[in-house]
């Protein structure tokens, strides 16, 4: 993402029409059938879920990150099932196995879809309570969820490395880099290719992803222009997010810096509080899926099973260190 200087590439292409796939009207009540949620709009989402062998302590429902699926989640939501919290995760629209891979959809769309499976999830599993887990993407999607027409199942949220990169954190070459591309050619698609960046310390679960046929490649102009819209409202909404919350961040991401990251977690409305963050000086940004993910997935259920309690890990203790340094920077 932070090769979006190089869109301006795009100006030597011939324009392409954008393709994009909002939400249409209601026509039916959201819906669980099998593997699969159906949405209010009539779109089938493929539905993956870890369970328990006893009955569950808690349930998460998990969104993924950019041009990834449910299968984000699969070591996660193993790990989580040892703790006795089941796990569910969907494919997002325009992700995975749903309609249109590859199109993006729109923030509030994609926003409902949460709530609607949230409440569907809890009438599901009513007697324990539902937490919000959302990476990357997911995470950004997750603050929007939260924040606008909340239903009052979500017992909290946890956002491992959320997209809170918007617009106003971005240089200005960026953001004129970004309008251009997508004004002139929204069709036209970036890989990566060339960036240097690297996303996890896990090479190996890195190469299945390039293997895996159901992961997006080659993204579109005009979705990534829809996920920077995401991330703007995140970044501003994150303010607004007054549900019991934890905050993951690794100090190796390259994906999404930490100026707005730390930002967003110093305005949260109760951080030291009902809000925490939790800081791992060997995570990168796919947290839940590095070398180190036990680790994370260990202080995630052990603030599901007790908010008030330490962090196994100690990570709550370093991201407050890290907030007040960086207070004491700005003064």
């Amino acid at each position: 993402m932070r090769g979006l200087g190089a869109v301006l590439m795009a100006l030597t292409l011939s324009a392409c029409a954008s393709q994009t796939q909002p939400a249409g009207p209601p026509i039916r009540e959201a819906g669980l059938e099998g593997g699969k949620m159906m949405t209010a709009d009539g779109i089938t989402l493929p539905l993956r879920s870890w369970l328990p062998v006893d009955p569950p302590r808690a349930v998460v429902l998990a969104l993924h990150g950019m041009n990834d699926y449910a299968n984000a989640f699969d070591g996660p939501g193993k790990a989580l099932a040892a703790h006795g919290i089941a796990v569910y995760a969907y494919d997002q629209r325009g992700f995975g196995q749903g309609p249109h891979p590859g199109w993006w959809s729109s923030t509030a769309a994609m926003a409902a879809d949460a709530r609607d499976a949230a409440r569907l999830l809890h009438a599901r599993h009513a007697e324990v309570p539902l937490y919000l887990l959302g990476e990357s993407m997911g995470g950004a999607v997750t603050i929007e969820a939260a924040t606008h027409d909340a239903p009052a199942e979500i017992s909290g949220v946890i956002l491992s490395a959320p997209a809170v990169w918007g617009r106003a954190s971005m240089g200005w070459f960026q953001r004129a880099a970004l309008w251009l591309a997508y004004q002139v050619a929204p069709g036209w698609t970036l890989t990566g290719k060339g960036l240097k960046i690297q996303p996890s310390d896990n090479i190996e679960m890195l190469r299945a992803l390039s293997r895996d046929p159901l992961v997006i490649k080659e993204t579109r102009m005009d979705a990534i222009h829809g996920l920077v819209n995401l991330m703007d409202a995140a970044q501003v909404d994150s303010a607004r997010l007054d549900l019991p919350t934890l905050v993951l961040y690794g100090a190796r991401d390259e994906i999404i810096p930490p100026e707005p990251t730390w930002a967003a977690i110093a305005a949260l409305p109760g951080l030291g509080q009902d809000q925490r963050a939790a800081f791992y000086p060997n995570g990168w940004h796919m947290l839940l899926r590095d070398l180190q993910a036990q680790v994370v997935i260990d202080d995630i259920a052990a603030w599901i099973i007790d908010r008030k309690a330490p962090l196994p890990s100690g990570a709550d203790r370093l991201a407050t260190e890290k907030l007040a340094t960086l207070a004491v920077d700005t003064r």
